[in-house]
C-alpha cells in the first residue's frame, strides 16, 4: 500500500461488556467524524462492531475504509494475580504493576506467608485469574524466593500465561521450572530497594493479554477481532491520561464510572519540594491506576450507596434501599424520570468521592525520632489541575451533571484535588487517545485537546 492509499482515518473501538463504543477519526486533524455505540454480545463480540462500524459508514462513507484499531474489557478484562515474596515489598510492587498494566488485581500471594504449594493452588483455583505477575527479590540478591514460587506454580498445576518480573539472576532457572507453561521474562520490577521499574512487565502483561488471554476467553470466533486489538482497555485509558497529561501540561485524574466498577487514574509529577514526607520502600510512580470493585452504578450499586457518608443532607430521611436494588438487578436499566436521574447522580457522586479517597489516601502528622513529620499515603492529589470524568453517566447526563457530581470534601485529611478545572469525557475519546498515541501520536495530541476544559 502507497502513502496515497493509506486509510486516511482511524475507527477506535472499545469492546465493553455491557456496551462497545466507536470513534471515527480524521487520522491528520484529529477532528472527531462521528462517535456510536452497540450492546455487546458477549457470544460474539464482532457483532456490535458491525453494528457501529455500519453506523459509521452512514455518517461518513471513508468508515469502510478506515483503519481500525481496538481495546477490551469485555468477559471481565484482564484478571491478574500477583505472586511475590514479601507483601510490603514485591508483591505490592507487583500490584502496583499490574494495576498499571490494565489488569484488574484479583489476587496478592505472598509466597513468604504461603506453608504450602495447596495454599496458592487454592488461591488461584478460587480468584480464576487470566494471567499470573511473578515477582520476588531485587537484582543480585536472593533467588530463592522467586524460584520457589515458579515450582509453587507448577504444583498447583497452574497452566495460564506468566509474566516473571523478579531478579534477573533466576531468569534461566524460572525458564526451565516454567518450561511447559506460557511464559516471558522481562526485567525486575522492584532491581532494588525503592525503585520501581514498572515499563518492561507492562509491555510483557501486554503481549501476554493480546496473545493468550483475548483468544482465551472466546469473545469471538473471527480473526479479525485478535487482529484489531491492542490491549486492555484499562491500559489503553492510562496511556490516554498520560497524553492528555502531556497536551495540557497538567497533572490530570480521570475518574471512569462505570456499573461494576470504578476506575481512577492519575498523572501527578513528584512534587521535588515535598519536605517529611515517608520514604517509601516501593517507589510510588507519576503514572497510578487504582479499581474499586465495590462503586458503580449498576452491578454494585447497593455497595456503593453504603460507602457513602450519611451525614450527607441529600441522604437525610431517605430510603433508596428499594431503588438501588432495582438497578443492580437490571444492570441494563436506563434511567428515565427526573427522580430516576436524581438517584443515579447521587451513585455517581459517592462513587466519584469514595474511589478518590482511596486513590488519594489521607496526611497526617506522626511522631518520628526526629520529630513531628507529615505521612502521606496515597496519590498526592491535591495540586492536580484538571479532573475528567467518564462514564456512562456522566456522557449521557443532564446539563451540568459534572458541576452536581463531581465533587468531594478533603475533611479528615484527604489529599484531593483543590482547586482543578473539571470536564466529562463525553465523546469517549480517552480510549481512542490511547489507541492511537502508539502508531498515530501527532492524531493523539489532536485529539486529546477535545477535553481542554474550559478556563
Amino acid at each position: 500500500m502507497t502513502r496515497a492509499d493509506a486509510p486516511r482515518t482511524a475507527v477506535c473501538v472499545d469492546f465493553g461488556s455491557t456496551w462497545t463504543k466507536a470513534l471515527h477519526v480524521d487520522l491528520a486533524s484529529g477532528e472527531i467524524l462521528g462517535t456510536v455505540s452497540a450492546p455487546t454480545s458477549l457470544h460474539e463480540v464482532m457483532e456490535a462492531y458491525d453494528a457501529c462500524l455500519a453506523a459509521l459508514t452512514e455518517q461518513d462513507s471513508r468508515a469502510a475504509d478506515a483503519e481500525v484499531l481496538a481495546c477490551s474489557s469485555a468477559g471481565g478484562g484482564l484478571r491478574i494475580a500477583v505472586v511475590g515474596n514479601e507483601e510490603l515489598v514485591t508483591a505490592e510492587a507487583g500490584r502496583r504493576v499490574a494495576l498499571s498494566s490494565g489488569g484488574k488485581v484479583v489476587a496478592v500471594v505472598a509466597t513468604a506467608g504461603c506453608e504450602a504449594e495447596s495454599d496458592l493452588g487454592a488461591t488461584l483455583s478460587f480468584t480464576t485469574p487470566d494471567l499470573v505477575l511473578l515477582t520476588g527479590g531485587t537484582d543480585g540478591g536472593n533467588r530463592d524466593a522467586v524460584v520457589s514460587a515458579a515450582r509453587g506454580l507448577v504444583a498447583a498445576d497452574w497452566r495460564g500465561p506468566v509474566v516473571v518480573a523478579g531478579n534477573r539472576d533466576a531468569n534461566d532457572e524460572i525458564d526451565a521450572i516454567l518450561a511447559d507453561v506460557p511464559h516471558v521474562t522481562c526485567d525486575n520490577v522492584v532491581p532494588k530497594i525503592g525503585v520501581l521499574a514498572p515499563e518492561s512487565a507492562r509491555a510483557a502483561v501486554r503481549e501476554m493479554f493480546l496473545e493468550h488471554v483475548i483468544g482465551g476467553k472466546n469473545l469471538s470466533s473471527r480473526s479479525d477481532f485478535r487482529r484489531i486489538v491492542q490491549g486492555a482497555t484499562p491500559d489503553v485509558v492510562l496511556q490516554g491520561v498520560e497524553t492528555l497529561a502531556e497536551v495540557l501540561g497538567e497533572d490530570v485524574v480521570v475518574v471512569d464510572v462505570g456499573g461494576a466498577t470504578t476506575d481512577v487514574h492519575s498523572v501527578v509529577r513528584p512534587d521535588p519540594e515535598a519536605e517529611h514526607v515517608r520514604e517509601e520502600v516501593v517507589a510510588v510512580t507519576p503514572v497510578t491506576r487504582t479499581v474499586e470493585g465495590d462503586l458503580g452504578m449498576r452491578w454494585s450499586a447497593t455497595t456503593t450507596l453504603a460507602a457513602a457518608d450519611h451525614s450527607d443532607p441529600s441522604l437525610a430521611e431517605s430510603d433508596l434501599s428499594g431503588e438501588v436494588e432495582h438497578r443492580r438487578n437490571h444492570p441494563g436499566w436506563l434511567p428515565r424520570t427526573e427522580q430516576d436521574k436524581d438517584i443515579d447522580e447521587l451513585l455517581a457522586r459517592i462513587a466519584i468521592s469514595t474511589a478518590l479517597q482511596r486513590h488519594a489516601g489521607r496526611s497526617r502528622v506522626v511522631l518520628s525520632p526526629s520529630g513531628k513529620v507529615i505521612e502521606r499515603t496515597g496519590t498526592d492529589l491535591r495540586r492536580v489541575g484538571v479532573v475528567i470524568g467518564s462514564g456512562g453517566v456522566l456522557r449521557h447526563g443532564r446539563p451540568g451533571i459534572e458541576k452536581r457530581v463531581m465533587r468531594w470534601s478533603a475533611r479528615g485529611g484527604w489529599q484531593l484535588p483543590e482547586e482543578p478545572l473539571r470536564a466529562v469525557d463525553g465523546d469517549y475519546v480517552l480510549a481512542a487517545v490511547g489507541m492511537l498515541a502508539r502508531s498515530h501520536p501527532a492524531t493523539a495530541r489532536h485529539l486529546a485537546n477535545h477535553l481542554t476544559p474550559s478556563r
